[in-house]
């Protein structure tokens, strides 16, 4: 079957199309079962129209096993159809959430998305609306027509009454959406707003303790915390008064069905069995409706949730990229790559071309703004607002698979996050524990005396080991996860930040050895004083390129302009100096 092309927009909607036949199949068990809520209506009309009239014991057992029977059938048909639905649930589940894992991940190294990690969240907001009553509405929906003109079959009143009501209580479900997502949506996002300031104030706890900060912390945080919660009661409020009419109107609504039946027995145009038959159908006709009501805000989150994962999805789409079975050499070219970021006016970096030769160590330096960060991300081919050429072995960087890529690809970032599970799989970069790979990479970097102290050594959980670690030796395990697997390329950004003497010793060693066996290493860092390990200097100034070649070359450069520069300074200052005359053109 072709899909139509409404259904061609986006992936998530290609995706719930392909769901089609078990909603098909769930809207045949709604049509069985709703067909058969028809059957208490008509059992009465047969117990009090003919079996009390009759006097039959035989008649009534006969209707009552045909009853039961029906009502057999119409649980068998509900319990397939909830069934249906949620193991759809769980394979739709299944279908997305490596593509939402990606694509989150992704949007992490985007900053213009906004908390992608919500994505599994609305996943699960969707997959329950679609397997809950929610959805159940919508399928029971159709079928009201149905019994309010059945209504109409037994007495038009009847029927009348019936849509005044289904009116009312759709009126209702208009109102009580408008007045309650505003309030809802305030009472959210503030809620999310303290929580976030708390969670951000907790990971700086030594600094907030130790300076004594706790108290006017607090102060802001109540101040927060009490426009959230005043915002949650306006919330509340407002749903408590949609919730009190809806009750209201369904009650009132049950008992002037009851008493219109009644007054109809009254006048003779309707028996006593129609009456009770008719309040029960009025009851089912509209219940549809007035589950509509009672889940319409989970329909209008699950709506949300749709649209943010379709947004999400399509600004992260799937990447076929096709291995290049090659193994990469790390010969790395730019052409004049320009990285921005949203909001920014200016370029971080403004037309950057350098090589970065196989085998060689290229040491970035500048002051702090300059694009050196950014520099190596666009090297990794994670920043996502650039443009030129990055090359990596002669090919584009984005177009390689990043499974087929990251074991050669070695990253040091500035702020070290060690993930959760023992020290080996750390260093094994969460994955396959190859033991050798893990005590070479820890005796690259110098770890592997200190990891043998610890009573469990590599077994060592992060989460008992990390509170031993000092910022230095946690940069040390970075580095040692970064050299794992000997990698072709490796980029380190500011790896001696935190290193004391002896570990900008092991550093060095450790470039060296990755020198020696032909990789290549980027470098970047503030210290001049880890050029002596250099091949190539790239020097940046505000963005763009100062000086890039081989280390001497540059070095000497460098200096010229340093000498010619403070000739100038010298020159300038003598003739700002008091007493000397500046001399006068002759006319």
């Amino acid at each position: 079957m072709k899909t139509p092309d409404f259904f061609n927009r986006n992936e998530l909607t290609r995706t719930l199309w392909g769901f089609r036949s078990e909603f098909v199949a769930a809207g045949i068990f709604s049509l069985v079962a709703n067909l058969l809520m028809l059957t208490p209506t008509i059992y009465m009309l047969q117990v009090y129209d003919r079996v009390m009239v009759s006097q039959s014991t035989t008649t009534l057992v006969v209707v009552s096993f045909i009853t039961l029977f029906f009502f057999g059938v119409l649980t068998f048909s509900e319990w397939c159809r909830s069934r249906l639905l949620v193991r759809s649930g769980v394979r739709l589940d299944a279908m997305l959430s490596k593509r939402l894992f990606h694509a989150s991940y992704e949007a992490y190294l985007n900053p213009a998305i906004a908390n992608p990690s919500r994505s599994f969240n609305d996943l699960t907001e969707l997959r329950q609306f679609l397997t809950g009553n929610g959805i159940f509405a919508f399928f029971d929906a159709p079928w009201a027509p149905i019994y309010i003109a059945v209504l109409f079959m037994l007495h038009p009143w009847l029927g009348v009454m019936a849509l005044f009501f289904g009116a009312v209580q759709s009126v209702l479900a208009w109102w009580g959406s408008n007045a309650t997502k505003p309030s809802q949506a305030t009472a959210s996002k503030a809620q999310q707003e303290v929580g976030g300031y708390l969670q951000s104030k907790f990971r700086n706890a030594e600094v907030v303790e130790s300076m004594g900060m706790v108290g006017n912390l607090f102060r802001r945080w109540s101040v927060r915390n009490a426009n959230a919660m005043g915002a949650n009661l306006n919330a509340q409020d407002v749903a408590s008064r949609v919730t009190a009419w809806s009750k209201f109107v369904r009650y009132t609504q049950q008992s002037l069905a009851l008493g219109g039946g009644a007054l109809l027995v009254i006048q003779g145009e309707l028996s006593p069995g129609a009456m009770i038959a008719a309040n029960v159908l009025t009851t089912r006709a509209l219940a549809p409706i007035d589950l509509m009501v009672g889940t319409w805000s989970s329909f209008l989150s699950a709506r949300d949730a749709f649209g943010r994962l379709r947004d999400l999805l399509a600004a992260h789409p799937q990447r076929d990229l096709k291995a290049m079975n090659v193994v990469p050499q790390g010969d790395m070219v730019l052409k004049e790559v320009v990285a921005s970021a949203p909001g920014r006016e200016t370029p971080i970096l403004k037309g950057v071309s350098a090589l970065f030769p196989k085998g060689s160590v290229t040491v970035v330096l500048g002051a702090s703004g300059s694009g050196k960060s950014t520099l190596a991300r666009v090297l990794l081919g994670i920043w996502p607002h650039s443009s030129g050429d990055v090359l990596l072995d002669g090919h584009p960087v984005r177009n390689w698979d990043r499974m087929e890529l990251g074991p050669h690809i070695g990253y040091l970032p500035q702020d070290i996050e060690l993930f959760d599970g023992s020290i080996a799989e750390n260093i094994a970069r969460a994955g396959r524990v190859d033991s050798d790979k893990v005590i070479a990479a820890a005796t690259a970097s110098g770890l592997h005396a200190m990891i043998l102290r610890f009573p469990k050594g590599y077994d060592t959980p992060m989460g008992e080991a990390g509170g031993l670690l000092s910022g230095g030796q946690r940069q040390r395990v970075g580095l040692a996860r970064a050299l794992y697997g000997e990698p072709a390329l490796v980029v380190l950004d500011e790896p001696n930040a935190n290193l004391d003497e002896d570990g900008e010793a092991a550093l060095v060693r450790a470039v060296q050895g990755l020198k020696e066996k032909g990789k290549t290493v980027v470098l970047i860092s503030h210290r001049p004083g880890i050029v002596s390990v250099a091949d190539r200097l790239l020097i940046l100034h505000e963005g763009g390129v100062q000086a890039s070649g081989p280390r001497d070359g540059v070095l000497e450069a460098l200096k010229k302009q340093r000498e010619q520069a403070n000739a100038a300074n010298a020159a300038k200052a003598s003739l700002e100096a008091p007493g000397s005359t500046p001399t006068e053109s002759s006319n």
